[in-house]
């Protein structure tokens, strides 16, 4: 249950990460009230996995999971560039947040 907690805490990071652009530097209204639910609910979820989990992997799969997840968010939506090189290196953090969540303990 502690290792779902981190998984939705991450997709909670992509939302703020997200917002946080969208808010245009907090003066949008709505992006900027995101931004703050999306952030609570990440740090939230992610307090109450700490404690069961050790940190070192649970906040390495944390943020493996916002940065690959803003990554891919951002290609789609938001015209950021797709190369090859960006692929691959999204694909390496995804492999590295599986080998540390099987790594991590066991709850």
């Amino acid at each position: 249950m502690a290792w779902l907690l981190v998984v939705v805490a991450g997709l909670l990071e992509t939302g703020f990460a997200v917002c946080l652009k969208l808010s245009h530097g907090f003066t949008r209204l709505w992006p900027t009230v995101a931004f703050c639910a999306f952030a609570l609910g990440s740090f939230g979820l992610l307090t109450l996995a700490l404690k069961k989990l050790d940190v070192g992997p649970a906040y390495a799969v944390w943020t493996g999971i916002g940065a690959a997840g803003t990554a891919i968010y951002g290609m789609v939506f938001l015209d950021d560039v797709v190369s090859t090189l960006k692929l691959v290196s999204i694909s390496l953090v995804i492999v590295g947040v599986i080998g540390l969540q099987l790594s991590g303990s066991a709850q």
